[in-house]
């Protein structure tokens, strides 16, 4: 390490390198998509807390992914639709490993969360009888919370690893945000240690959850299947249906961002992989839980009747 190296005080998030005219189209759209988000899973925490109906372990965690996603979604489409409308890309090294470490946190909790919920299927679906002891409230406020502070801890230890390398520059990442392998790229030293940690806790939280899902709902698929009643093989299949959409998008884009070969313009593909699970997968998760569940939209027919009946 020479001692004519300069530490970074700010970084220069490049973003989508496009034209003027295209980046005020990708502002206006990114900010509709952006209110969306907020209202669908706004609206879906709303729903889950006022609705007595709805105070079951299943919607219980559902409304902590609602509270992940807005979360997910505001730490990093804010900056990005700023740098779009302002052409201001500058951040603070200290904003920019915040961002990284908040991004890190809700991608751990969602993951975590989705494996649970898989779980809480399994129990109700292939254990009725012992759902009530297995899924107690003591129980998913366990679970909850483990999810919570385990993902933040996690976090934590991606972070530190970070700030123990100099930073001297280039002072620029190519993406919209500061993306953990984006950041390592200003690193002026050795970052094996770092892509080690980053490949073993993808293997934990990615790959390890996935299994876990694919086996409970393997199980849960040959449990309805032996439903004798209709009306309980559909509503089965509604809530398990919805639940795997989710999973199936949040799962497939992250494994093709951080485990599949990189293609001849990676930077590019990392920032549409990105922008689908900071953006896209937040705000299609309220639409998918509220068309695919009768529950959901039951309660929504008869919040929006109060409503006019008042």
């Amino acid at each position: 390490m020479g001692g004519n190296q300069t530490w970074i005080t700010d970084v220069t998030l490049l973003g989508f390198q496009v034209g003027p005219a295209l980046e005020i189209l990708l502002c206006g759209f990114f900010s509709v998509l952006y209110t969306l988000t907020l209202l669908g899973n706004g609206l879906i925490f709303g729903i889950i807390s006022l609705e007595s109906k709805l105070h079951t372990p299943m919607y219980f965690f559902l409304s902590h992914l609602a509270i992940v996603d807005m979360s997910y979604a505001s730490n990093n489409v804010p900056k990005m639709l700023m740098n779009l409308a302002n052409k201001k890309s500058a951040i603070s090294f200290v904003s920019c490993i915040m961002q990284t470490f908040l991004y890190l946190a809700f991608a751990h909790i969602e993951c975590l969360i989705l494996v649970v919920m898989s779980y809480d299927r399994y129990v109700a679906i292939c254990r009725p009888l012992h759902y009530n002891v297995l899924m107690s409230w003591r129980v998913c406020t366990v679970l909850a919370m483990a999810s919570w502070v385990f993902s933040f801890f996690l976090a934590l230890v991606h972070v530190v690893l970070i700030l123990r390398l100099p930073f001297c520059g280039p002072h620029e990442i190519n993406h919209f945000f500061c993306e953990i392998l984006s950041v390592l790229k200003l690193a002026c030293a050795d970052t094996r240690l770092n892509q080690v940690v980053i490949f073993a806790a993808c293997i934990f939280i990615l790959v390890g959850p996935l299994c876990l899902v694919l086996v409970s709902y393997s199980r849960i698929l040959a449990a309805i299947l032996r439903i004798q009643s209709g009306e309980g093989r559909r509503k089965a299949f509604s809530t398990c249906s919805s639940h795997l959409c989710v999973v199936g998008l949040f799962f497939g884009s992250a494994i093709v961002m951080y485990m599949a070969p990189k293609s001849r313009h990676p930077e590019e593909q990392q920032k549409v992989l990105s922008l689908f699970y900071s953006l896209f997968n937040p705000m299609l998760n309220p639409l998918i839980y509220s068309l695919r569940n009768m529950e959901v939209k039951g309660a929504l027919r008869r919040a929006l009747t109060k409503d006019r009946l008042m």
